[in-house]
């Protein structure tokens, strides 16, 4: 095998775990720095989604693996937009996508705050997990998500840090937002906020 191929095989895989494609893996690629939403992780928010996620419109700024939006279209969500600066990732997740026949979705190859800066849409779900070396990105990413006005009347926000490394400060975040939850494992921190205007 080539050196070429090999960079793009897939060292482990996770599950979805929930909705139509319950038990489906998802390949982790190598060498993208890739560091999914782990599979506990995910059952706690989307059961906390479960009232709101089906019919919703999602965005997933720092796709990855792809997990917390194909976890999403399982659980009967209407679209979601993922976005990823990396290109192996955008390439092996429109693999999968097309492997799970699903064309409820965008995959987009951009930075995210430049795609948002020309976005028009507007979502019910926002899934801001970003590497946690990018912990800093978060503050300005809030900032183009309200200057460009992309929330439904009301929004969920979900927002994964590390907590090790936690430069994200919660008090950028904006006044009517609402922390609905929030939980810290050993290494992450994660909050969910519904945002009402």
């Amino acid at each position: 095998m080539s050196k070429n191929k090999s960079r793009f095989s897939a060292v482990r895989k996770i599950r979805i775990i929930g909705g139509k494609w319950k038990g489906r893996k998802i390949p982790i690629i190598q060498c993208a720095n890739v560091r999914p939403t782990t599979n506990r992780i995910r059952e706690m928010l989307f059961s906390w989604l479960d009232p709101i996620i089906s019919g919703a419109i999602c965005l997933d700024c720092f796709a990855g693996s792809g997990a917390l939006g194909l976890e999403s279209l399982s659980r009967g969500a209407n679209k979601v937009t993922f976005l990823d600066n990396k290109y192996m990732c955008i390439t092996a997740l429109m693999t999968i996508i097309r492997s799970f026949l699903e064309y409820n979705s965008e995959v987009i190859y951009t930075d995210c705050r430049s795609w948002l800066r020309r976005a028009i849409a507007a979502y019910d779900v926002i899934f801001l997990d970003p590497p946690f070396q990018d912990n800093v990105i978060i503050p300005e990413v809030i900032f183009l998500l309200e200057r460009y006005n992309l929330f439904k009347k009301e929004s969920w926000i979900y927002i994964e840090t590390s907590k090790n490394k936690n430069i994200f400060n919660v008090n950028i975040i904006p006044s009517y937002w609402f922390l609905y939850r929030k939980k810290t494992t050993q290494s992450i921190v994660c909050y969910l906020f519904i945002r009402k205007l």
